[in-house]
């Protein structure tokens, strides 16, 4: 597999693992529900929500940091910098809806299934449409 679409799937994964951290540690009690539902009581869970949500933050902001070096390490290394944009951002809704289904229990429709559909099949009409040459092999062959 080619590095730059490696670096181009985890920065995908990574943002939608920061976008996770941060509807954890700033959307609605969904940190004060899972405490309350695995540690089994409400009194427990008064303070322990907020370390967590800091941590989650904290998280969200390693997830963003690691993600753009992935994303900067896929653009160096690919021969194209569509390519890289689109196999992240696939990758980011991919990760995105498993996620979502994982933790929250969130479906999606059919019409967005059928998009993202859409978007994998420009994806590899890109790539296979896009010449595999990397870098630096290209300076090499210069030299």
């Amino acid at each position: 597999m080619d590095p730059s679409c490696v670096y181009a799937l985890s920065a995908g994964f990574l943002a939608a693992a920061g976008s996770l951290c941060a509807k954890l540690s700033l959307g609605a009690d969904y940190l004060r529900e899972m405490c309350e539902s695995s540690l089994g009581g409400a009194a427990r869970c008064d303070w322990l929500h907020v370390p967590l949500r800091l941590l989650c933050g904290a998280v969200l902001l390693t997830c963003n940091t690691v993600m753009w070096t992935m994303f900067s390490k896929a653009l160096r290394h690919g021969s194209s910098s569509a390519g890289a944009t689109v196999t992240t951002t696939a990758s980011n809704f991919i990760f995105s809806a498993i996620l979502g289904r994982l933790i929250f229990g969130e479906t999606h429709s059919s019409l967005w299934w059928m998009g993202i559909s859409l978007t994998l099949c420009g994806l590899l009409v890109l790539h296979a449409a896009t010449p595999h040459k990397h870098p630096q092999e290209a300076e090499k062959k210069e030299k």
